[in-house]
């Protein structure tokens, strides 16, 4: 199973060591994340049926999720936004790909669990400290092999055991419509100490960060072109 990384900040830094900038190319790249959560009108706190605030100084519980993954390849919308659906609640955000895009870990940790049942349908809950984060609706079934649990996707390659610890951004399944679903899509879960949270929420963190991060780059690299310039005058 191949894990490349896809990160925004290290495309650009590449691009800085050659000399090259493209801001607005990646600024929409970017803007993609934050532009879609906008469009959803999605509520940036947690459930209010939970019983807590989820603060913004625990969804800063690190001082850096550059190293965190957007969950899905292919991205072509936000389709179910998390919050009350009809008589109940949706525990989740629900991602738009072409069926057999790849699914992506969002962040560094541990497969506790691959699953299958008639809601989320094949699925994966991976540990990552005070978080979980749920894939549901993905393609491939789970099988026992010598006594160890798999989530197994021949056609796209992957074979993921319950117990492995995998990095950021690593692929672990495919978009499918295993499960409740009308059509092909990631439902995205997340917990901080096993409470739900909105996935939207710590996005827009993400997206937040990413963006001054890019700024600060953009700034070091036009005051080193400057300095360039002048020694060369």
């Amino acid at each position: 199973m191949s894990n490349p990384r896809k990160n925004f900040l290290h495309t650009l830094t590449i691009a800085l060591k050659k000399g090259v900038l493209h801001r607005k190319k990646n600024l929409l790249l970017l803007g993609f994340i934050g532009l879609g959560i906008t469009a959803l009108g999605i509520k940036q706190e947690l459930v209010k049926a939970q019983g807590t605030k989820f603060t913004n100084p625990q969804t800063a519980y690190i001082n850096n999720w550059q190293n965190a993954s957007f969950p899905v390849e292919n991205f072509q919308g936000y389709t179910s936004a998390f919050g009350p659906r009809g008589r109940g609640f949706h525990y989740g955000l629900d991602l738009a790909a072409p069926q057999g895009s790849y699914i992506r870990s969002w962040w560094t940790g541990k497969v506790v669990q691959v699953l299958e049942d008639s809601r989320c349908g094949t699925g994966i809950v991976i540990q990552s400290g005070s978080w979980e984060h749920v894939y549901c609706h993905v393609q491939g079934r789970v099988e026992t092999h010598s006594g160890r649990r798999y989530l197994v996707d021949r056609r796209g390659g992957v074979m993921l055991p319950q117990g492995q610890v995998l990095p950021a951004g690593s692929r672990i399944a495919r978009v499918g419509m295993t499960g409740r679903t009308s059509g092909p899509h990631l439902h995205w879960g997340l917990k901080y100490g096993g409470r739900w949270v909105d996935p939207a929420l710590i996005l827009r963190e993400m997206y937040a960060q990413q963006t001054k991060q890019l700024s600060r780059l953009e700034h070091r690299y036009l005051s080193l072109r400057n300095r360039q310039t002048i020694s060369h005058k």
